[in-house]
């Protein structure tokens, strides 16, 4: 699965960074009256997400393996997350990426099928699973009401998916009368996605300078997937030149039912550091 906030005048903090995408941005603080400045806002975060979906790898005999992703992946290869935003008056613009390779080998592992069929029980496999997952959202926003203590943004843009499967296998033992897949081979599923979204985002500040922050945001949208959604809440401290948090952050989509990609979730903690000018 970004940050909004904004800023106040005189020595009043400014808001904390929704970690990537939901307070980083835009907002630069927490403001008693719309500012007709340009605020800008730059985020570096780690997210690191438990994973998990189903995909189906179709092997050259046509046969099709299909994968629990979550029962194999368990390691995270490498990742890369960011977001920027801006604010002038009521109107405001954020992008957020993510990038996330996850990988993970098993072995003698029944956690596959056939088809639709379950492995025999005489039947085991070797499994290396790579997932590589990019996730882009870019949108506008629109600040409905701000305060010292709350903000409310309105929000309408777009997210793009790109998520691949890569999958080796070896299997050992007897298929008996299931027609078995070769033995041995890779495979690698894809799916590109593009959906709209709207949503909410903002933050609640609390303390006597307002210093302490939550943040919060959330977006639905539809096209490629049947449904996909985002969710994040978080806690963050605010100094003068940007702010530090900590937040749980969920993003789901629901693909349509002949995509090589069935469904998938991530799911968990944050930390992120946003600077503000």
């Amino acid at each position: 699965m970004s940050r909004f906030n904004q800023r106040r005048r005189g020595n009043a903090p400014r808001g904390v960074s929704l970690l990537g995408i939901a307070a980083l941005l835009p907002a630069h603080a927490i403001a008693e009256e719309i500012s007709s400045d340009w605020r800008f806002a730059a985020s570096l975060y780690a997210w690191l997400p438990d994973i998990a979906g189903n995909t189906s790898i179709r092997t050259d005999s046509g046969v099709p393996i299909n994968v629990d992703i979550d029962t194999i992946l368990d390691h995270l290869e490498m990742a890369g997350q960011g977001a920027f935003g801006l604010q002038k008056g009521h109107w405001g613009a954020f992008t957020d990426v993510i990038y996330l390779g996850i990988g993970a080998s098993k072995s003698r592992t029944r956690n596959l099928s056939i088809g639709d069929q379950p492995l025999p029980a005489a039947v085991t496999g070797r499994t290396d699973l790579d997932l590589d997952t990019l996730v882009w959202t870019l949108a506008g926003s629109y600040r409905v009401a701000a305060s010292p203590a709350v903000t409310f943004d309105v929000l309408a843009g777009a997210r793009y998916a790109s998520i691949e499967t890569k999958l080796k296998w070896e299997f050992t033992g007897d298929f008996g009368v299931v027609a078995p897949p070769p033995r041995t081979g890779n495979g690698k599923s894809s799916s590109d996605l593009l959906d709209g979204i709207v949503g909410v985002k903002g933050h609640f500040a609390l303390g006597h300078e307002h210093k302490w922050v939550i943040p919060y945001y959330l977006d639905v949208g539809t096209g490629d997937s049947d449904t996909t959604w985002q969710a994040l809440l978080g806690f963050g401290y605010a100094f003068g030149w940007g702010d530090v948090s900590l937040a749980w952050r969920y993003l789901d989509y629901d693909l349509k039912s002949d995509a090589p990609i069935a469904d998938l979730s991530l799911n968990g903690p944050a930390a992120g550091v946003t600077f503000r000018w």
